[in-house]
């Protein structure tokens, strides 16, 4: 049986949601896409990207993995500031966990803590926003925000 399916999120846009209840630490998904330079995922972002939105996820080597090509229901796992998931790298691949017991239907989250080169302005925060509406929301999905 799956384990998760991609639906509408009241959170934002697309989402990823257990399909059957899930054990804390459990190995959920893998976030598969193009394995490429940071050079090449910003050129690339910048000609063919949506301001504020990406599945380009940065690995510790200094390579990314573009979930945009190649990529898997991993690409539309949404922001929280209290996750109920967390990420993996284990030899330049990103699996995802779970933090604790997800119930059937539960959204499955992560916390991005994205970055950019320059401090964030109103523009970027703007773009940047968190959604997740948790008591403890940080009000944005920038690691440099708080």
């Amino acid at each position: 049986m799956r384990r998760v399916i991609v639906r509408r999120s009241s959170v934002h846009g697309k989402g990823v949601f257990a399909m059957r209840p899930l054990s804390a630490g459990e190995r959920v998904l893998e976030y598969k896409g193009e394995l490429i330079s940071w050079r090449k995922a910003v050129r690339r972002h910048q000609r063919e990207g949506v301001a504020g939105h990406t599945f380009l996820f940065g690995l510790s080597d200094g390579r990314v993995i573009d979930g945009s090509r190649g990529g898997n229901s991993a690409r539309w796992l949404n922001h929280a500031c209290a996750p109920n998931c967390e990420t993996v790298e284990d030899a330049c691949r990103i699996f995802i966990h779970t933090l604790r017991p997800i119930e059937a239907g539960e959204e499955l989250f992560i916390e991005y803590l994205l970055e950019t080169d320059d401090p964030p302005d109103e523009d970027i925060r703007a773009q940047y926003a968190c959604r997740c509406a948790t008591a403890d929301c940080r009000q944005s999905m920038l690691a440099n925000a708080v």
